[in-house]
């Protein structure tokens, strides 16, 4: 009986996900169009077709990150107040780094690629700044949206990304397991972040 032929495959998407494993299994400096080529088993210059230079490919492999980032935020249940949706923002944000390390590592610890003209993409701009508003949006419920408020929104989402990227760094870091903390402590750690975000942004909004 003859074999039928596997599908053809979509080699943009295709060179996107083979990219990703590459990198989780022998790390980003590994990345090279030709290695992804080989892996697929197509010709090496075939993901060519698609992205010009490793940089294009990625730079599309971040931006699909950011764009999951996202969406995993805003997927978080509907809170109908802002201090409550503050804090399920926080343990969603949280949750991702611990369940998609790669990834994160991706969005956070790794150079951005830069384009011909040395700026960055802009899809790759674009799904960062999403991400971002995801934060800016909840804290304008506590703020106001209006123009005045804008530069007290955007270092209030400054100030609590980095302590939740803080936060999200020393989990995954080695040096946790060798401070000696208390014994319930780093199943309290997570919270008591939260907690002191939280008394900071409701005493500077009381002021």
């Amino acid at each position: 009986m003859p074999r039928t032929p596997a599908p053809p495959i979509d080699l943009k998407d295709a060179c996107v996900q083979e990219a990703r494993a590459l990198i989780a299994e022998q790390g980003l400096e590994r990345l090279s169009l030709r290695e992804v080529a080989r892996r697929l088993g197509v010709s090496h210059q075939a993901p060519y077709k698609h992205y010009p230079s490793r940089d294009h490919l990625l730079a599309e492999l971040i931006r699909r990150c950011f764009g999951e980032f996202a969406a995993f935020l805003d997927d978080r249940p509907p809170e109908p107040e802002p201090w409550a949706d503050l804090a399920a923002l926080g343990e969603r944000y949280l949750r991702y780094a611990a369940e998609h390390p790669l990834e994160y590592r991706l969005l956070f610890g790794a150079p951005w690629p830069q384009a011909e003209d040395g700026q960055a993409w802009p899809g790759l701009v674009a799904d960062a700044v999403h991400a971002f508003d995801v934060l800016r949006g909840v804290l304008r419920r506590l703020h106001g949206a209006g123009a005045a408020q804008r530069a007290a929104v955007d270092l209030d989402a400054m100030a609590i990304w980095s302590a939740l990227h803080g936060l999200a760094t020393l989990t995954q870091a080695d040096v946790m397991g060798h401070l000696r903390l208390a014994p319930r402590v780093p199943g309290q750690v997570q919270g008591h972040v939260m907690a002191m975000v939280g008394h900071a942004l409701r005493a500077r909004l009381s002021r």
